[in-house]
């Protein structure tokens, strides 16, 4: 068993195994990584270090069991998905404060996250009982036209580190009522809690090959499920650049992209600001802002601009970094050392290109990934800072004259996930709703809050498909059927 050798302590870390066809195994690499708490940069985990060796054994376990699992009646496989569910509810303080502990975030959000992955499981468990097709006429008589739903066979998953219970989720659920079998490849900042969700998995008597879990890095595990001809569907949460990568290198394979976004908060001049102001801090500093519905654009009407910048940094500068098992923290560390230097990074970039600090722009001494929440102001919406995804918790305070000019600035951008409006005009509430380009649009409330029955995607750069309730035509496919009773051969498009 490897050894702590980060501090004179000397403690025993625990190595993890891969899950493939029923077993845990090593990987044929015979190499292993290092998980450690941002918080502290202690490791927490031992985990294989897998290659594509590792990914083949996978799709020959998941080709294995797809006829079987095809082949289970859909509302057999929800009670599958019933008892994940019960037992997600059982672990849900075990495996929130492991989320705190591995990814970094406050208790409650872990805590939040895992709730997410409850409903999700819930939600495709019901849909165990539709799946529906539909009917429609035929243009001959004695013909009958119908689609229903079959699964696309062999699927990848691919998830990020910010939401490492809840993103494998609203893939693993939605796949599996379908009728899929997969390849779960959970991120290497958080593999941890990918493991002990396929426990979980297991335990609800899921059949082995089913679920296959192999960890390891993008280069070496993704790039091969991303090419795998064997692979025919792939749903991947990440960056930009890693989509536009899998759009290039994945074949013909059925692909969900869910990526990156600059999210913005307007503030109109009828605004309630004091509400106003609850849902830049959530939008904007929530998991230290790295979520991909941050709210890392305020902009905000001319008239009340001075105003709700002064409220903002006040309560900003009295927000507390620190551990998040801790109940007086409120904003946990960033992830790893290299999302640490990137909010440094993009701290310099904001003073090059004129913008106003207002806050923070500096981490904490000592251990752990802390970075202060950041505030700028005189922003140019074309500059860098407005428009580039920071993935940390910095945000921008841009002004605008009125409403058109506020639409313009939101939809400047090459992203479109998240986006939200503060007021009491109906006009302006509706004006934002039919003209944002965004996948979300959120009235008098924050960029963040997706409910899982909705549809969870967005336009432009961000992504290509729908996650969430909305996720089961992104892991099935509509098959067309023809039933024709005439007794005789019909031809259909008027052929005689």
């Amino acid at each position: 068993m490897p050894v702590n050798i980060y501090n004179k302590e000397v403690v025993k870390i625990e190595t993890y195994k891969n899950y493939i066809d029923g077993k845990w195994t090593s990987s044929q690499t015979r190499k292993t990584f290092f998980s450690l708490n941002p918080a502290t940069e202690q490791p927490i985990g031992n985990f294989q270090d897998s290659d594509e060796n590792d990914v083949e054994a996978a799709v020959l376990a998941a080709e294995k069991s797809f006829p079987l699992w095809r082949d289970t009646p859909a509302p057999k496989r929800a009670e599958i998905l019933f008892k994940i569910r019960d037992l997600l509810k059982e672990e849900k303080d075990r495996l929130a404060k492991l989320e705190v502990k591995e990814m970094g975030k406050v208790y409650k959000e872990a805590a939040g996250d895992v709730q997410e992955a409850i409903d999700i499981f819930e939600y495709m468990a019901g849909e165990g009982r539709r799946l529906f097709g539909r009917t429609t006429p035929s243009e001959l008589r004695n013909k009958f036209n119908a689609t229903i739903r079959t699964p696309i066979g062999v699927v990848g998953l691919i998830t990020p580190w910010n939401f490492p219970i809840a993103i494998p989720s609203w893939k693993l659920a939605p796949a599996l009522i379908c009728g899929n079998t997969m390849i779960f490849k959970p991120s290497s900042d958080t593999p941890l809690c990918g493991i002990e969700l396929m426990k979980i998995m297991i335990k609800a008597d899921l059949p082995k090959g089913v679920v296959n879990l192999v960890t390891g890095s993008g280069k070496k595990v993704g790039t091969p499920m991303i090419r795998h001809p064997r692979i025919h569907g792939l749903s991947f949460t990440g960056s930009r650049d890693t989509g536009k990568f899998i759009r290039e290198n994945a074949g013909l394979k059925k692909v969900n992209l869910e990526l990156g976004s600059k999210n913005a908060i307007i503030i109109m001049e009828d605004a309630n600001l004091n509400l106003a102001l609850e849902g830049v801090l959530w939008g904007a500093f929530g998991t230290t802002g790295q979520r991909c519905t941050a709210a890392s654009r305020i902009i905000v009407h001319e008239k009340v601009f001075n105003k709700f910048e002064k409220m903002l940094v006040n309560v900003a500068k009295k927000l507390r970094v620190g551990y998040g098992l801790n109940k007086s923290t409120d904003i946990g560390p960033l992830i790893n050392k290299a999302a640490l230097q990137k909010s440094y990074l993009y701290t310099d970039i904001g003073k090059k290109e004129g913008a106003k600090l207002l806050c923070g722009g500096k981490g904490i001494k000592g251990k752990g990934f802390f970075f202060k929440p950041t505030i700028f102001t005189n922003v140019n919406p074309l500059s860098r800072l407005a428009q580039e995804e920071i993935f940390g918790p910095i945000t921008v305070l841009i002004k605008i004259k009125n409403i058109d000019e506020a639409i313009k600035v939101c939809n400047g951008i090459k992203y479109g996930l998240s986006s939200a409006i503060y007021t009491e005009n109906m006009k302006y509430a509706f004006r934002a709703i039919n003209e944002l380009e965004f996948g979300i649009t959120y009235v008098n409330s924050s960029t963040i809050g997706a409910e899982v029955h909705l549809p969870f995607g967005g336009t432009k750069d961000t992504g290509w498909g729908k996650e969430a309730g909305w996720s089961l035509d992104e892991f099935s496919e509509e098959k067309a059927i023809y039933i024709d009773f005439s007794g005789r051969l019909q031809k259909a498009q008027g052929i005689n």
